[in-house]
């Protein structure tokens, strides 16, 4: 076994209607169900915050959505309150397949953020994924999911960076794309040896 697709955060809350929709996230359910049976090993990650999660605009007093703020661990962009753990919005698209290998959940630390599948925002706190991957001997990823310029873009630059073979299909991705990240988070993936498909 050594290509897995890892499917980021296909949750209802990144769907439209759900509380920070990507435009058009529901698009890639389709797409993704239909990759699947093309590889070796199927992961699916899932964002796990705790309700009162420090990203949260509501845990900052005067503070907006979509502002940005200084963490101990850097600049962190403040969120509407969303896949707050055991609810609706945290639970995937009821059309996402979900037989998957492994459920990863990450962002459940509540003083940090974790758009990586890999490391917390601190980019040195470890989710377990890379070990899984190793322990398996999966070597190549594709990515897939939501959204692209952000989960996608952290998770896809940090496998790249932890010498995995990585591409992301572009087309079952979708962005938030909030002041030009998602050109910025292309650039920065292809500069990383990220392969967009």
């Amino acid at each position: 076994m050594t290509h897995a697709l890892l499917v980021i955060d296909v949750q209802n809350d990144f769907c439209p209607g759900g509380a920070l929709a990507v435009p058009g996230g529901d698009e890639v359910v389709p797409l993704i169900n239909a990759m699947m049976a093309e590889f070796d090993s199927v992961i699916l990650t899932q964002d796990w915050h705790t309700a009162g999660h420090s990203s949260f605009a509501s845990s900052h007093a005067g503070k907006a959505p979509f502002e940005l703020t200084e963490m101990p661990y850097g600049p962190q962009v403040l969120w509407p309150d969303h896949c707050v753990q055991g609810t609706e919005g945290a639970t995937f698209h009821a059309d996402l397949r979900t037989d998957a290998d492994l459920i990863l959940r990450k962002g459940f630390r509540t003083a940090i953020d974790s758009y990586s599948a890999f490391f917390e925002n601190d980019h040195t706190t470890p989710t377990g994924l890379e070990g899984y991957l190793r322990t398996r001997g999966i070597d190549t990823l594709t990515l897939a999911g939501l959204a692209t310029d952000f989960c996608v873009y952290y998770s896809a630059v940090d496998a790249a960076k932890l010498g995995f073979d990585v591409s992301v299909r572009m087309d079952a991705c979708r962005a938030i794309d909030l002041d030009g990240s998602l050109a910025a988070a292309e650039t920065a993936m292809r500069a990383s040896g990220v392969k967009l498909d």
